[in-house]
């Protein structure tokens, strides 16, 4: 009885020692928002004409973390810019929007990096599975509406360099 009284006052007095310390620091858990890092630039050119129709500041997901988190958790992108996505295998894919604040068009590329599926204004927040429904090897992600405004279409093809 005495050893069972001994052990809840000493863990009672370490209770209540270790509670009672002063607490300045804040028990918040502060995040720094993900920015835009300019890792080359992205070309567009018509299918047609070969004429250039548009450039973009680009940010390249590498790596597995970065492939599967892309532009969700941010807030916004600038409006020049865009996110490429580079797969090792050349195969149908699917992204969705979970996680995501803002709209973005997605843009599938395939091995000879043509355009061959456009999501125009994809919803923020939205879980639904958009496929490439065609074996592709790169995805592009840029701000929404960004496809349709400069007439940007399947078809179309892409090039880009790394800084």
């Amino acid at each position: 009885m005495k050893k069972s009284m001994l052990f809840f006052m000493s863990l009672a007095f370490i209770i209540s020692t270790s509670s009672c310390k002063d607490n300045n620091t804040s028990d918040k858990v502060l995040t720094q928002e993900i920015t835009f890092k300019k890792d080359g630039t992205l070309r567009v050119y018509k299918k047609a004409s070969d004429s250039l129709i548009t450039t973009f500041n680009l940010e390249i997901a590498e790596g597995d973390y970065e492939t599967q988190t892309g532009l969700m958790y941010r807030k916004s992108m600038p409006a020049d810019a865009g996110m490429l996505f580079v797969f090792k295998t050349i195969e149908p894919r699917a992204f969705y929007m979970k996680n995501t604040e803002f709209p973005l068009d997605i843009v599938y590329i395939d091995e000879h990096k043509q355009i061959v599926k456009i999501y125009t204004m994809a919803t923020p927040m939205d879980p639904t599975s958009l496929p490439s429904n065609l074996p592709i090897k790169y995805v592009l992600e840029t701000n929404g509406a960004v496809t349709s405004s400069l007439g940007i279409l399947e078809g179309d093809r892409v090039e880009w360099n790394i800084e």
